[in-house]
């Protein structure tokens, strides 16, 4: 302990605590406690409170309250995070990243006035959003003059298992030792009781301890206590023995203490008392060893977590009612902790509380906590006086239990909203939950659109909140995008139409860019920048999420980048999960876009393995046709086949669409890299005819350079072409810098035109292919996409090898082939090195990827996954220090292997050793 206390900021910073219940974790905190109170450190102490587990940063606001006076110091956004997390501000922007950072600033300026020591204790119990928080803080504490010390009960799952945290086991006191302990606690111990002791504590210091107490004062006969209890169980027994001993009003403000969930109180630091609960008579229980002095000075604590369970276990239920209700009266700053001992207090209906419920569901949503919203509009529900609201209640925890994964309570809650009146029941909640479930688990979006245009068009139009109609539509748009079906949109497009002035913006900037990009997109990229502090700030983050895939359609997702791995962040713990695994598929399109095969693998792998451990089967298909892209981008013809084949079929049987295209374009890609001219024909045509462009096709408009290669390299060149001009004609160079380079391409591809551009009489010439490409080329921020920006160079470095120029040829090409060497696009790099010896480059002189340093074909990640591998880490181990699921961590390794001529992990120490680049030096 003393080495962690004084060596802050050093390799020692930080210590886990591991043991059962009374085994000294504790004894071990309040002495590195007092020991750094002593020596001039200030601690920062927080406790977990398993009464407060659903209270999202709880415990992170008992270990920051001494010090949010700070937050003055920070900057602007920082301070309106930490403080909104606290439940002391706006709640927007409270996303769990954001507040990580915050809470590491704050303890960073704590820590530049005054060395810190921050003791964590039973983090079992810590709720999940600061538990999260404080993992992120611990393991940035290098450099900071900061310590930590941890504790948690043996056996016991937390979010600090995966910091690889030095760990200290403690264990029970051996025989020689719990008997040398038990001559000092009391040295003249009758013998007989000794021994009945000795056997009862079994090694545990507290019990020896408490024990001794108890029978040295009659509270109990060791000898009682039933020997198949467990021991934390024994001392349970003992310290309610103990609470009869206190006065009534003392009990009270115990029991009022235990479920404040605060661990330090009325000492002379006055701001606690304006805002926490404050006893006033803590020496009755200092005296029965109930409570100890906090070594901050500024007031007492419970002498052990069994204490506090022991009072509340010990207490009646009106007790506790009557508790709440004062814990209430003294939280008003805290409206979601006092919504929840409002609720808590409450033995009928009532709105008012209930109305609070609802406002405590809303912030935690906000901010990622899905899950806990789920319980408190269940209680909303259970205290509305009318039905209705009831029912609506129950309706949307079904929406946001089966958005954070829990499918199995998004049923019960559903059919528990039905019961009642039929004229009670709020159709557009329950409709909603209904048929959105129905579509991410089963896939059928067909009966899920018709299910819920069905309570739209029969229900009264003023049957539902502004919230719930535009939850309605919007879920109704979703529906359409996974049709595919032209059909299905227009019966959509009715009903936004319909409902008028009632439409949010915003829906119409998703129907824009979901619905028909080829017609409507063209401004969908200026109105989403409108929007986005819009959404960013106020919407529910199912509406967040849409947001994000809105911009992937008009390639604007480098634009919201950062605000996509938020989302993921946010909601990957306890929030909706849903949210995380449409922002997991935003990601990994976008890497695919980017080039960046290998993070689009692991990205669409661990969103695989989500949505197959939650049962949401559509999203299982989808991240299946991202590897399936990925691998026929590498060439990887087999795999990409086996992942089409079964995204297509799923897709077909469900009536799918956006599923069906996209297994057309993994068969395009294929076939295309491959130099199957024919198939990928077939492919790309199957989406959308030459020269038009499908309504209501996510991949028609997106595959128009794809269906132009095919056409003209399978010897269909007037088709080729219509299909180009279609392109130009649409206007899809303003969409975005992709379209404008894609279209571009198309038009060069399929030119006839020659050089010089003028006709000689001074009138200006239909653009030439070598004017078109480098056009194309030189598009603003093209190159960001980089496959589609290398087959462009390919394209005209081939063009201008058939027209003889072949300097020029082979810079385009050698351009083009290391792109595709870097993305690991296989056949695309093969296809230019025949183009290279084309243009007269030899053979040996065509770049060929080095045979000696097989590392060179890995990925950063795969090469940090392979080292860590190396040292012995577990697939588990590794995951956690790079946020991989062990799954992903498999499967990179799968893929590892053979690119280092290896079988086996005993092998990656040396294989990584023949191939750095210092040991090709020696």
């Amino acid at each position: 302990m003393t080495e962690v206390v004084f060596g802050r900021g050093g390799s020692q910073c930080v210590v886990f605590l591991r043991g059962e219940p009374g085994v000294g974790k504790t004894f071990l905190l309040d002495a590195a406690d007092a020991l750094a109170v002593a020596s001039g450190i200030r601690v920062l102490r927080a406790s977990g409170v398993e009464n407060e587990m659903a209270i999202d940063f709880s415990s992170l606001h008992q270990l920051l309250y001494p010090v949010l006076g700070l937050t003055a110091r920070l900057g602007e956004r920082e301070r309106g995070v930490i403080l909104a997390a606290l439940g002391r501000g706006d709640p927007v922007g409270s996303q769990l990243t954001g507040v990580a950072a915050a809470a590491l600033d704050l303890v960073s300026l704590a820590a530049g006035s005054q060395p810190l020591l921050l003791v964590l204790d039973d983090v079992q119990w810590f709720d999940h959003a600061s538990a999260e928080v404080l993992a992120y803080v611990v393991r940035r504490l290098r450099g900071i003059d900061a310590a930590t010390l941890i504790s948690a009960r043996a056996g016991a799952s937390t979010v600090f298992d995966s910091g690889r945290l030095p760990e200290i086991d403690v264990r029970p006191l051996t025989s020689h030792d719990a008997d040398l302990l038990l001559t000092r606690i009391s040295p003249q111990l009758e013998p007989g009781l000794r021994a009945r002791v000795l056997a009862g504590a079994d090694g545990n210091p507290l019990a020896l301890e408490e024990l001794v107490r108890a029978s040295v004062s009659n509270e109990l006969v060791v000898s009682e206590l039933p020997v198949d209890l467990p021991l934390s169980s024994r001392l349970e027994r003992i310290y309610a023995a103990r609470l009869d001993e206190l006065s009534e009003q003392v009990r009270g403000e115990l029991l009022r203490a235990a479920l404040s969930g605060q661990i330090g109180w009325g000492g002379s630091d006055h701001r606690l008392a304006t805002e926490l609960y404050t006893p006033h008579h803590a020496e009755e229980a200092v005296a029965l060893g109930l409570l100890v002095r906090d070594s901050s000075g500024i007031g007492h604590r419970f002498r052990h977590p069994l204490v506090r369970s022991a009072i509340v276990q010990g207490s009646t239920a009106s007790e506790r009612r009557a508790a709440h209700a004062d814990l209430a009266a003294v939280s008003a700053a805290y409206p979601e902790r006092q919504a929840w001992h409002l609720a808590a207090a409450a033995t009928e209906p009532d709105e008012g509380i209930a109305l609070a419920l609802v406002g405590a569901a809303r912030l935690v949503t906000l901010r990622g906590g899905a899950s806990s919203a789920v319980s408190a509009l269940t209680r909303a529900a259970e205290l509305s006086p009318n039905i209705k609201d009831r029912s609506r209640r129950l309706a949307d925890a079904a929406y946001i239990a089966g958005q954070s994964a829990q499918l199995e309570v998004s049923a019960r809650l559903l059919e528990e909203s039905r019961r009642g009146p039929v004229d009670d029941v709020d159709p557009y909640a329950t409709t909603v939950s209904e048929m959105y479930i129905l579509l991410y688990r089963n896939g059928e979006v067909n009966d899920a659109h018709r299910g819920l245009l069905k309570v739209l068009r029969t229900a009264p139009t003023d049957a539902a909140s502004p919230e719930a109609l535009q939850r309605a539509l919007n879920v109704l748009i979703t529906f359409s995008l996974f049709s595919g079906d032209a059909r299905v949109w227009a019966s959509t497009d009715a009903e936004l139409e319909r409902f008028g002035s009632r439409v949010d913006p915003i829906s119409h900037v998703l129907r824009d860019a979901w619905g028909d990009v080829a017609r409507a997109g063209h401004s969908v990229r200026s109105r989403l920048a409108e929007n986005f502090d819009d959404v960013e700030a106020n919407r529910e983050p199912w509406t967040a999420v849409r947001y994000a895939v809105a911009a992937f359609y008009v390639d604007a997702v480098a634009d919201y980048r950062h605000y996509v791995h938020r989302i993921v962040d946010q909601e990957g713990a306890t929030g909706a999960i849903t949210n995380m695994m449409v922002g997991l598929e935003v990601l990994a399109l976008d890497y695919i876009a980017m080039g960046e095969l290998d993070s689009a693998d692991a990205t669409a792998l661990q969103g695989r393995e989500l949505a197959e451990a939650h049962g949401y089967a559509l999203f299982a298909h989808q991240f299946m046709g991202y590897l399936g892209m990925t691998a026929a981008l590498r060439g990887h013809t087999g795999e990409a086949e086996r992942y089409r084949a079964a995204v297509d079929r799923w897709g077909r049987e469900r009536a799918v669409g956006l599923l069906v295209q996209y297994a057309s374009l993994i068969g395009t890609v294929s076939a295309l890299g491959r130099g199957d001219w024919e198939g990928a024909y077939r492919h790309a045509s199957s989406v959308t005819t030459p020269g038009t462009f499908s309504p209501h096709s996510e991949q028609a408009p997106r595959m128009v350079l794809d269906l132009v290669e095919a056409a003209v390299f399978s010897g269909r060149k007037d088709e080729a072409r219509a299909h180009a001009l279609a392109a130009r004609d649409a206007g899809f160079e303003s969409i975005s810098a992709r379209y404008e380079l894609m279209t571009l391409a198309a038009l060069a591809i399929t030119s006839e035109n020659a050089d010089p551009t003028d006709d000689g009489v001074g009138r200006q010439a239909p653009e030439t292919p070598r004017s078109l490409y480098r056009r194309a080329l030189a598009v603003d921020g093209a190159s960001e996409f980089a496959f589609d920006h290398a087959r462009v160079r390919l394209d005209y470095g081939a063009w201008l090898r058939r027209n003889r120029e072949l300097t020029l040829a082979r810079d385009e090409l050698g351009q083009a082939l290391t792109a595709f060497e870097q993305i690991g696009a296989v056949p695309w790099a093969e296809r230019t090195r025949q183009e290279l010896r084309a243009a007269g480059v030899a053979a040996t002189q065509v770049p060929q990827t080095d045979p000696y340093r097989p590392v060179s074909r890995l990925s950063p990640q795969e090469i940090e996954i392979a080292e860590l591998a190396a040292q012995g880490l577990t697939n588990k181990q590794i995951g956690a220090q790079l946020f991989l699921s062990a799954r992903t961590v498999g499967s990179h390794l799968y893929k590892i292997f053979p690119k280092l001529g290896i079988s086996s992990r005993s092998s990656l120490g040396r294989a990584l050793e023949d191939v750095r680049p210092e040991s090709k030096n020696d």
